[in-house]
């Protein structure tokens, strides 16, 4: 009877390196994600960046917010399988984390106090399917800071700053700063003095007439510093343009003495597709020419480039 005999190699050496890499790569997909210092405008909101790849085979357990100040550690937020905890009462109804964004753990926090600079951490814990732990955490220092009115810019609405008579447009007066920011819009008037409009942010006409041209500025001011003026800018609004045309020349040729003809004097408005209403004029012969009479004044000028145009012809 023969014997066989085996011999044992050792491989741990590579296994081990193999396990290693493999559990490097799974903690590489679980590592938080952040930025080192952020600056938070007083009284405005800032987020906190706290985010990671989720990875198959790891479940998030648990989530907790806290900040240091003054060598004191206080929890802010803790997130488990009940829900979302505030418990930091000054920070309650300001800081939220998203629910429905896996991998996004990020904290928001709304009007901004002083107070609550500090360095705040993202602690995330994932359990595996093997019921083992793996916690992560990410530190970030923020700064709330006094932040003073930009000086303020304003935007013309979408037709630009000259738009036919008629039309709707405005002007948006844009600055950024420690919220609340305040406005105030004014025209220039003759002899330099400026006339106040108004203090919304925006300045609107629900259909501009060429009365409204002239000169805008805006000024903006915040909680912090002084208040801030912006460049000037001309608003045009231009008339609009009038046609007279006729139907045929058989309306204006040929007529008796004393005779009435039908004219149709066609307006438009510039920049627009839509014809207005056609206004009927009676057409007289005469002896020295043809005259179009309308009551309203305002097409009086019109009358004086028929007469000078068209002349009627007699038989």
């Amino acid at each position: 009877m023969g014997y066989r005999q085996c011999e044992l190699v050792h491989a741990g050496p590579y296994f081990s390196k193999e396990v290693k890499k493999k559990r490097q790569q799974k903690s590489a997909l679980l590592d938080l994600s952040g930025v080192h210092q952020i600056n938070g405008t007083w009284m405005g909101s800032t987020t906190i960046p706290c985010t990671y790849m989720p990875s198959e085979g790891f479940t998030q357990q648990a989530l907790s917010w806290s900040v240091e100040r003054d060598y004191s550690t206080s929890t802010i937020l803790r997130r488990d399988d009940s829900g979302d905890h505030i418990l930091l009462s000054r920070f309650r109804d300001r800081v939220s984390v998203p629910k429905h964004s896996p991998g996004n753990v990020s904290l928001l926090i709304e009007n901004l106090e002083i107070p609550d600079s500090g360095h705040y951490t993202c602690q995330v814990i994932w359990r595996s399917k093997n019921n083992s732990l793996i916690t992560k955490e990410v530190t970030t220092m923020v700064k709330v800071v006094k932040v003073a009115v930009t000086k303020p810019v304003i935007v013309a609405g979408e037709r630009g700053l000259t738009v036919p008579a008629g039309a709707r447009t405005s002007l948006s007066c844009v600055a950024s700063g420690s919220p609340p920011i305040s406005y105030r819009w004014f025209r220039s008037s003759p002899g330099g003095k400026a006339r106040l409009l108004g203090h919304q942010a925006e300045l609107a006409w629900d259909s501009a007439q060429p009365s409204d041209s002239g000169t805008y500025h805006c000024e903006a001011q915040g909680r912090a510093g002084a208040a801030r003026q912006s460049d000037a800018v001309q608003l045009t609004v231009t008339e609009p343009l009038y046609e007279v045309a006729f139907h045929s020349t058989a309306d204006v040729t040929g007529l008796e003495a004393d005779v009435e003809a039908s004219v149709k004097c066609l307006h438009k408005e510039t920049n627009s597709k839509t014809e207005t209403s056609n206004d009927t004029f009676n057409m007289k012969d005469g002896i020295h020419g043809s005259v179009c009479t309308r009551k309203d004044p305002e097409y009086e000028n019109l009358v004086s480039a028929m007469e000078s145009e068209y002349e009627i012809e007699r038989i």
